[in-house]
């Protein structure tokens, strides 16, 4: 049997399952790469830090030092925390960004939309005279690759003319085009939302700190104005850090879907030239195989 079999519901089911599996990884990873930083700036036990000549500055039992100067330190919960809840739908577009990169990663794979041993030996027997319309049609519904859709289209015009040997092609370009930029619309999406949610966050940090000014005196207590400016600087950041590999992904993809167009219709000129009734050269060498 000629190329690729088509995918069976449980072999599509185990791909589904380790497609969430990478994405479970990648989003662990995702949350424990902060902790590490997190964690090798001093998060745990306040380190005390001292000038040339001041006095020794010692650490309590609790891990508090007892003295000012300290490094102020926090873990990535807390950090979260005062984020405020505007954390959480930056959280959730984290989420989508990974699950939809690995499943475009895996989708998007130049062997699965474009197989070169199914291509190569359809062709190559296409030009031998090899195949009729029946058994090129049978294999390119077995092997059910993205370019076995438009090469299926194309032979179902066995015969006519190429101009509409051509549009039944072009046509079936179009689907298999819209089914390759599946999602990344999404991850376009993720990457304005997420700094506009950052954006919002560093509004309601900056008017809370505002409203300390307002309501506490806090001009010359700067501990008022933490919580206020904590808050807007961590959404801002969070929002950069999910919007910035999701503007990435998007451009990533988006090219490669287009590479894959490219070649696609490259190989569809290739079958028209050998099915259509003005440039039908298998059937000129199955004449002249006769002849002889």
């Amino acid at each position: 049997m000629e190329g690729q079999p088509t995918t069976t519901p449980s072999q599509r089911c185990g791909a589904a399952l380790r497609t969430l599996l990478l994405a479970g990884c990648a989003l662990v990873l995702a949350w424990l790469a902060p902790v590490a930083v997190y964690a090798q700036n001093g998060a745990g036990p306040q380190v005390p830090v001292s000038q040339p000549g001041d006095p020794p500055v010692n650490v309590t039992d609790d891990g508090k030092a007892d003295a000012t100067g300290t490094i102020p330190t926090k873990n990535l919960l807390e950090a979260l925390r005062e984020g405020g809840l505007l954390m959480i739908p930056i959280a959730f577009c984290s989420f989508v960004l990974c699950v939809f990169v690995f499943e475009r990663a895996i989708s998007l794979r130049r062997g699965r939309v474009i197989p070169t041993p199914f291509v190569k030996r359809f062709v190559e027997q296409l030009e031998e005279g090899q195949l009729s319309r029946e058994d090129a049609l049978e294999r390119c519904e077995q092997n059910g690759s993205a370019v076995a859709e438009v090469f299926s289209a194309a032979v179902r015009k066995w015969g006519r003319p190429s101009v509409e040997v051509e549009q039944a092609i072009i046509d079936a370009g179009e689907r298999t085009t819209h089914n390759l930029r599946r999602y990344l619309r999404l991850l376009n999406g993720i990457s304005t939302i997420s700094p506009l949610l950052g954006l919002l966050g560093t509004v309601l940090g900056m008017i809370r700190a505002f409203n300390a000014i307002a309501t506490a005196d806090a001009m010359g207590r700067p501990e008022l104005l933490a919580t206020g400016i904590s808050q807007a600087l961590l959404t801002t950041a969070a929002g950069m850090t999910v919007a910035i590999p999701a503007l990435i992904a998007y451009l990533f993809f988006t090219s490669r879907v287009d590479r894959l167009i490219i070649d696609i219709d490259r190989l569809g000129q290739q079958v028209v030239e050998q099915i259509a009734s003005d440039g039908q050269r298998a059937e000129k060498k199955r004449a002249a195989k006769k002849a002889a």
